[in-house]
């Protein structure tokens, strides 16, 4: 493929390259680029979120071109800062090892295995001494760090930044000259960290490798960025059931912004807009399971809520209790699904007729409910249980 013709498609969906000629010129080489992608094993699971990159990544992958994915088992010890407010908790080196052995498994339900090198940071930071440290931290200025946006916030709030936060762009930024990458690839909070990775090949006498940022995906709340800690993620190993019921609950204005950075194609305006989310709950169960299962998943799902035959249906089993009815509904939530509801969240529910006990509402929070088994007890568009 020429190169202006590559150029054209890699850089869909980008937020921002450093820079495009160049990028170009390095398609031109005529050899296969060495296209980094670091991930830091801090929680056991991929999501959506990271599957944007590692599509990219994938991109690069089919137009020839080699994968370098650094799993950051020294990196996830230290914590990054990119858009945080507050220091990340440290986690041992266990806890990194066993996420970091479910990430190599999760990362090739995208990506190539023949095209790509998997590569820890590990394997040359913990070789590094002090003095070693000293060298890198002589490449950079304390200015230069704190011009970071997220660090630049939390000093005008008041703050604390540790000091080996401000280590770690300087550990990212060796990784691209311990790997040689030709590109960079980051969501558009890792600009920094990617743009020091350029700074340590100029130093080092390296060609610089092109920064290729990608947007960021917003959890199903449409607010907070996705994250696992913040519970607003759709996880890559999901069930089915899970993962399509998870995007049936996002809102109309957050589809509009799934559409293009997961499926790569605008919404239809002319679509009604739970046609819509059908389609796109089912095209990512698709990906991350089989065409077979998306479509046993949206018949179960029309059989539960389209069409309101739960009868017919596939449902997690719930114990038949007698209980007030917001202790039956937090008690259902936790023991089923992924987003269990508070006692307050439980009360909001049932006041506003979402919960539905044999298709009657239950309407008074502190009423006695008595389950009996066969019973269907709905929770709320997207889930309901059998009563077993």
């Amino acid at each position: 493929m020429q190169p202006d013709e590559a150029l054209s498609i890699l850089k869909q969906g980008a937020a921002q390259i450093i820079s495009e000629p160049e990028l170009r010129e390095k398609l031109a080489l005529g050899r296969p680029l060495r296209v980094k992608l670091g991930v830091d094993p801090t929680s056991p699971d991929l999501h959506l979120g990271h599957a944007i990159i590692l599509r990219k990544l994938r991109q690069f992958q089919d137009l020839g071109h080699e994968a370098v994915l650094i799993i950051g088992d020294f990196t996830s010890m230290i914590g990054d800062p990119s858009g945080r407010s507050a220091t990340r908790p440290q986690l041992s080196r266990d806890q990194v090892e066993a996420n970091a052995q479910t990430y190599r498994a999760q990362a090739f339900k995208i990506l190539d295995p023949a095209r790509t090198q998997l590569v820890a940071n590990g394997d040359w930071h913990f070789k590094m001494g002090f003095e070693d440290v000293i060298r890198l931290n002589n490449m950079v200025t304390l200015q230069q760090m704190l011009q970071r946006e997220d660090f630049r916030n939390r000093i005008d709030e008041g703050q604390p930044i540790h000091a080996h936060e401000i280590q770690y762009p300087i550990m990212q930024g060796w990784d691209s000259v311990m790997v040689k990458a030709d590109v960079e690839l980051g969501g558009t909070d890792q600009l920094f960290n990617c743009l020091v990775g350029r700074d340590f090949q100029k130093h080092e006498g390296q060609p610089q490798q092109v920064v290729f940022v990608l947007p960021i995906l917003e959890g199903l709340d449409g607010s907070m960025k996705m994250s696992k800690s913040l519970g607003n993620y759709v996880g890559l190993t999901e069930p089915a059931s899970e993962m399509f019921g998870k995007l049936m609950s996002i809102s109309d204005e957050l589809m509009a912004r799934y559409y293009p950075l997961l499926l790569g194609k605008s919404l239809d305006g002319t679509e009604h807009p739970l046609e819509a989310k059908k389609h796109l709950a089912s095209s990512i169960v698709e990906t991350y399971h089989s065409r077979v299962v998306a479509e046993k998943t949206l018949e179960d799902w029309n059989a539960r809520f389209s069409e309101k035959r739960l009868s017919d249906a596939e449902l997690p089993g719930f114990p038949a209790q007698t209980s007030d009815a917001i202790s039956i509904v937090v008690a259902a939530y936790a023991g089923g699904f992924s987003l269990p509801k508070s006692r307050a969240d439980a009360r909001r529910l049932i006041e506003q007729g979402s919960i539905q006990l044999n298709g009657e509402k239950l309407r008074d929070p502190k009423a006695i409910v008595a389950l009996a088994a066969g019973q269907i007890l709905r929770l709320d568009k997207t889930h309901a249980v059998r009563i077993s």
